[in-house]
């Protein structure tokens, strides 16, 4: 649509990649076309893969962004509250959202949380989010009421090993359309059809380190 357009030639990623020093040689490519184009908004605070497999599940695109914050006494050699948070990204298409779908991914979730392999529980672990997202040709009205009530967070060792949240979010390009959950501060860069300010790209940064600075 011509609104999509609009708002998405207003960014350019390869001057925006240019100004912040980032190299575009190791950045996928992406057939699928809108995936391309959203990409172009993840790599700024995602390491980003092309058909990631995960537990036997297939995703399109994958992201990973890791936070390291420290806070110092008088001197950075004296530092103390070290802090890690930790995003995963999957996103795939589906010829039509479900919410059965969507509860199977939540399960997935609490799986990759489970499993050890994604963080370490300590006490330096603050957070880490699981956030799903389906690309669809339309949103289903059921499928929208479920993602936008869809909240879980889970507290580890009561809170001392901080907490994982899981986060849903499902868009329909073609109708400009998008539904997530509250913690989904990624669907952002899969409206191509809004213009991308510099909060739409913080996402979880934003959140963590504003919860860090208290």
């Amino acid at each position: 649509m011509s609104g999509a357009a609009d708002a998405d030639d207003s960014f350019d990623p390869k001057a925006a990649a240019e100004e912040a020093g980032i190299d575009l040689s190791g950045v996928p490519d992406w057939e699928d076309d809108y995936l391309d184009r959203v990409s172009d908004r993840l790599m700024f605070n995602y390491d980003l893969e092309r058909d990631r497999s995960v537990s036997g599940e297939r995703f399109s695109l994958f992201g990973e962004m890791r936070i390291e914050s420290e806070k110092h006494f008088f001197h950075p050699a004296l530092n103390y509250a070290n802090h890690e948070s930790h995003e995963y990204l999957f996103a795939c298409r589906v010829a039509r959202p479900t919410v059965a779908e969507l509860e199977r991914l939540v399960g997935l979730g609490h799986e990759l949380a489970d499993s050890g392999a994604w963080f370490d529980a300590d006490e330096e672990h603050f957070g880490t989010d699981f956030t799903f997202v389906l690309v669809a040709e339309e949103i289903p009205e059921d499928v929208r009421a479920f993602v936008s009530e869809f909240a879980d967070r889970t507290l580890i060792k009561l809170g001392y090993y901080g907490h994982y949240e899981l986060n849903l979010a499902v868009v329909a390009p073609a109708d400009e359309d998008v539904v997530a959950s509250s913690g989904a501060d990624v669907a952002q860069a899969f409206t191509l059809w809004t213009d991308v300010s510099p909060t739409a790209r913080r996402g979880i940064v934003s959140r963590v380190l504003d919860r860090l600075r208290r």
